[in-house]
């Protein structure tokens, strides 16, 4: 994959200790990996570049918002997403991707490119299940909504609730696990 150069830092010419770099990202960032989940994005990366004699620390620390579809009800809205991510640049013999928290270049190198890094920060920030916030708290209208309503067994609350019609036979296997 082509590396973006935005994301490309440079070390050679910076002195030992910290460094700060910031980016923002949208949505053309994720085009560039063929990842088409979110409709829009809008998220600040904050970079430090921790430079020792002998190695890179990396610390990426990212907050803003991501345009994705509601699983229930497929409204699209905005979700909030943030996180941090550490990593370990080294330098070895050859190029060397395979532990995610450690990095090797080959000596000699003078540059790192962080992308791949920060995007699957991002990607594995956004939580799995994606649910609108109207309906947690009800102010979502929607016809997906009023049809899941619709839909819903009845009387399926107090079946869970109350124990009055419960078969007599569960009630003796229950007893088994109390009795020792």
């Amino acid at each position: 994959m082509e590396e973006l150069k935005e994301y490309t830092i440079p070390f050679i010419g910076l002195k030992i200790g910290e460094h700060r770099f910031n980016f923002e990202i949208t949505n053309t960032f994720f085009e560039h990996f063929g990842y088409d989940e979110f409709e829009k994005s809008n998220i600040r990366l904050d970079v430090l570049l921790d430079k020792k004699s002998t190695l890179l620390d990396i610390y990426l620390d990212f907050s803003g918002t991501v345009g994705v579809h509601c699983d229930i009800t497929n409204e699209p809205y905005d979700q909030a997403v943030s996180g941090k991510y550490h990593f370990v640049v080294k330098f070895g013999q050859e190029y060397n991707d395979e532990n995610e928290d450690l990095l090797i270049l080959p000596h000699g190198s003078h540059e790192v490119n962080i992308q791949q890094y920060v995007y699957e920060s991002i990607v594995l920030a956004v939580p799995t299940r994606r649910i609108h916030p109207g309906v947690g708290d009800g102010t979502l209208k929607s016809e997906i909504l009023e049809k899941l309503e619709e839909l819903r067994p009845k009387g399926s609350n107090e079946d869970l609730s109350g124990n009055e019609n419960t078969d007599p036979r569960w009630d003796e296997l229950k007893k088994l696990l109390t009795d020792k």
